[in-house]
């Protein structure tokens, strides 16, 4: 088996729907109000999917910025993964859809569920697959249409959702980053709270949490999670030029984070503000946004973080492309 360079991520990509849903449109559906919304989550506006754009749309959406970003030849791509809980196809995989629209003739394409942990799973993945030489070039995508799975007479959880897509490419020629590109993996899950995030049902399922749950899980565990992978790519906390951790809820972005002592320099993403949780979706948004903005320092490390369903974790520090 021939072993290749360490993966970076050469570029990034990101698509969300046209449509803006703020909290004072909420407010005129369900008992809620923009102060109420903020002061518990943070979050004042997020995207919602027209009824005809599916997953796939989203999807090869934020895919085909991503390639042309990376200046590659669709040929080149030999691995197409997309993380996600709320597509409604189960085949072809969104994977293979997308792969088809993109024009990408050969790869191997396969679907990803590890819910809001989907798409740092995915990068995981992709990595071994191109440390083994499975691929030389990798796309990864999570992508989420989560108005699809909304229940949206539910206050406690219709405010929290929105839609969209983030890809990544990634290439084995870690020698253009001086060897380091994507660290280590740490990820887990803790069974005996799975029901604490839940999308389940054959037919119109919907999305459902025990917020308490989740908040007091995620910010007890995620300071250990985030020192663990730091330490996996040598580092410690105060070296990261960036943090992008699921986002799920802005107290428990803060809350999670407030333990590490990160410094002032550190960015700290939070597009949960402006767009929701999008499951999937979020990291790679998220980081995706922060690049194009010029606001990571280029192969600056930046730690991702996913957390949700099942109880899912997955998490790596990555050179900002």
């Amino acid at each position: 088996m021939t072993t290749t360079p360490a993966p970076r991520i050469r570029a990034l990509g990101h698509h969300q729907p046209e449509r803006v849903l703020t909290n004072d449109d909420l407010a005129a559906m369900v008992d809620t109000s923009d102060e109420w919304i903020r002061r518990r989550t943070g979050i004042a506006t997020r995207r919602i999917a027209a009824p005809d754009e599916s997953v796939t749309d989203l999807a090869a959406a934020a895919a085909a910025k991503a390639l042309a970003a990376a200046g590659l030849d669709p040929a080149d791509i030999g691995l197409v993964t997309v993380a996600t809980c709320s597509a409604v196809d189960r085949c072809p995989s969104i994977a293979a859809q997308v792969a088809g629209r993109l024009a990408i003739p050969s790869a191997v394409a396969f679907d990803l569920n590890n819910g809001c942990a989907g798409f740092c799973t995915a990068l995981a993945v992709a990595d071994h697959s191109l440390r083994a030489g499975a691929a030389r070039h990798a796309l990864v995508i999570g992508a989420e249409k989560m108005s699809d799975v909304t229940d949206w007479t539910d206050r406690r959880t219709c405010v929290l959702l929105g839609d969209g897509a983030g890809a990544a490419v990634l290439s084995a020629d870690g020698a253009a980053t001086g060897g380091f590109g994507i660290g280590p993996v740490v990820w887990g899950s803790d069974p005996t709270r799975g029901d604490a995030v839940r999308l389940q049902g054959a037919w119109q399922p919907t999305f459902e949490q025990e917020g308490q749950t989740v908040f007091r899980w995620a910010t007890t565990t995620l300071p250990d999670l985030a020192r663990e992978a730091c330490a996996r790519a040598g580092l410690t906390p105060a070296d990261l030029a960036g943090v992008v951790t699921h986002q799920a809820n802005l107290r428990i972005i803060e809350a999670a984070l407030r333990p590490l002592g990160l410094p002032e320099h550190t960015v700290v993403a939070r597009d949960v503000v402006d767009s929701g949780n999008t499951s999937a979706a979020s990291v790679p948004i998220a980081l995706a946004k922060l690049v194009e903005r010029g606001e990571l320092p280029t192969g600056g490390p930046v730690l991702l973080l996913g957390f949700g369903g099942g109880l899912s974790w997955a998490g790596q520090v990555v050179a900002a492309p």
